[in-house]
């Protein structure tokens, strides 16, 4: 069957790089063949920190970084092509998920904002692209997200295992793929990005790596309660979340009133992100008890060792391993994934599920921009 070369682009809420995946995508069969990351220079992720975070920005600020995001995306995506020397009319099309600034589900006005402007890259790779995959599912009643379960149902759904995927970016979301029952998927809650966030604050790192600060501390009950009694881990899903909710404000709001070691705040900040999904697995009706139980983790998350532990620890009767042992890179999960939105939406394929999302059909996601 001929190639069909597909790159997909994605920059979560981590804000730890841009990670471009190329990818085979035929009708019977998705192969991941390389991927990369790129550094998003400080000054826009200062900024984007700033409108994420403090909810705060100009329109000509925003028009600006849009802008820039564009021409960031662009750039990266031909350094990309160039060190691999991929010929760009081989490429049928790129799906850019863009950077999201805001996302509000719930309300009278529901809305998500994602930027980043394709017909910049479009405009200067010379490749069709789609992006703002997530307003027609909110158009249609759903929650815009999560995105990915379609694609891992494609390619992890297994007719005698319970499989839940984990990815692990600045929040933490999951697909439950259990064999004749619904597909689901939602947000568990924070994943990397009050980790991040604090250590950043204590430390001026970019994040833990490989958990040694987190080592270093003890987890602290208490605090652990105060994070756990937030609203959002008592809704029933579909639900989506982000930074406009769990961010260094919270983070602040909810140990204000404890006297702890910063390494015991980030030790506990480990045990929510585990904690908080184990919940969620433990309580969810739709594991058929007679199967087998498989957790398989992508995700900056995957690499973080103390993490891993954690669910090995508090899951004993489950297979917790990474996707990289299922042939699916765990950095480049998301990036691969939006590579194959990008490739439902050139044919048209539906590409959400309304039992994850909550939208009233099935529809293919995404927007056209012509290169």
């Amino acid at each position: 069957m001929r190639d069909a070369l597909y790159i997909g682009v994605m920059s979560g809420t981590s804000l730890d790089g841009i990670d471009i995946a190329l990818v085979n995508i035929t009708e019977k069969k998705i192969s991941f063949i390389i991927g990369e990351t790129y550094p998003i220079p400080d000054n826009i992720k200062s900024d984007l920190l700033t409108i994420c975070e403090k909810k705060q920005s100009s329109l000509q600020k925003l028009g600006e970084i849009d802008h820039q995001l564009g021409e960031l995306y662009a750039k990266t995506i031909n350094l990309f092509i160039e060190k691999n020397k991929i010929n760009n009319k081989d490429i049928i099309a790129i799906g850019c998920h863009g950077q999201t600034i805001f996302h509000s589900p719930t309300g009278s006005y529901p809305f998500t904002m994602q930027i980043g402007d394709a017909n910049i890259i479009a405009a200067k790779t010379g490749i069709t692209t789609i992006a703002d995959f997530r307003r027609r599912d909110m158009a249609l009643g759903g929650q815009g997200a999560p995105l990915v379960p379609a694609f891992h149902d494609a390619i992890f759904s297994d007719p005698d295992k319970n499989r839940v995927i984990l990815n692990i970016g600045g929040i933490s979301n999951i697909t439950v793929l259990t064999p004749n029952k619904p597909i689901i998927g939602y947000d568990t809650g924070p994943g990397n990005v009050l980790l991040d966030s604090w250590i950043m604050a204590n430390l001026d790192k970019s994040y833990d790596k490989d958990a040694t600060w987190a080592k270093t501390g003890k987890i602290n009950q208490q605090l652990l309660n105060e994070f756990l009694i937030e609203d959002y881990f008592k809704q029933p899903y579909p639900k989506s979340t982000g930074r406009e909710l769990f961010n260094l404000g919270w983070l602040k709001q909810k140990i204000s009133t404890f006297n702890l070691l910063p390494q015991d705040i980030q030790t506990t900040l480990v045990e929510l992100t585990v904690r908080s999904t184990v919940n969620e697995l433990l309580a969810n009706q739709l594991l058929n008890p007679s199967l087998p139980y498989e957790l398989l983790i992508c995700g900056g998350g995957a690499k973080n060792p103390l993490i891993i532990e954690r669910f090995d620890k508090l899951l004993p009767n489950w297979l917790v391993t990474t996707t990289d042992q299922q042939g699916i890179s765990a950095d480049y999960m998301e990036a691969i994934a939006f590579a194959w939105l990008a490739y439902c939406r050139i044919n048209n394929l539906e590409s959400n599920i309304p039992s994850v999302t909550g939208a009233n059909k099935s529809i293919s996601l995404g927007v056209i921009y012509p290169k």
